[in-house]
């Protein structure tokens, strides 16, 4: 699939079909995170793959009854490592690149599932405290996403997206 179809047709996927993800497809996937750019290639990001129903339960109540995430055969959990971030770049590192490190890697998930028939959607609303609790996270493992994936059971029609010139500014904002 082409770089720019995968990136125009990606949808947040919301329904799921019950076919298991196979765990050779589902590295495929999150190798596709590992080579996601990372502030100074610290890597500051890991995942906690959930597929038993119980957890999932108690991830789609702590994103605030997104039912959907429970319904899914497995959600990524993706967690920003604040520690390794810090020890190079100090407080930015903790509260900053250990982040953009984390959305990078799911950027490269989410496309990478999509390229290979897979649906996913990112989440980033939810109860990070009772997030890090259910999955017993150390501190420093921030929860950034979850994201579930699995066979999509819809196909979306594409968002309205606003005008390329709405974004762009050249030599400053004025």
């Amino acid at each position: 699939m082409d770089i720019f179809e995968a990136i125009k047709g990606r949808r947040s996927i919301r329904k799921f079909k019950k076919d298991p993800v196979d765990d050779k497809v589902l590295k495929k996937v999150i190798e596709a995170g590992v080579w996601a750019p990372s502030a100074g290639n610290l890597q500051s990001w890991e995942v906690v793959v959930v597929k038993k129903s119980k957890t999932k339960e108690k991830l789609a109540s702590a994103a605030y009854l997104r039912e959907f995430l429970a319904d899914a055969p497995l959600i990524l959990v993706l967690c920003a490592n604040q520690h390794v971030c810090s020890v190079t770049y100090n407080n930015r590192g903790r509260e900053l690149y250990c982040i953009q490190d984390a959305a990078c890697a799911g950027q490269n998930i989410l496309l990478a599932a999509h390229a290979i028939g897979l649906g996913a959607c990112w989440v980033g609303a939810f109860d990070e405290d009772l997030v890090s609790r259910t999955l017993h996270l150390p501190p420093g493992l921030r929860p950034v996403a979850l994201i579930p994936v699995g066979y999509p059971d819809e196909n979306p029609l594409p968002p309205p997206r606003d005008d390329l010139e709405e974004f762009i500014h050249y030599e400053g904002c004025e």
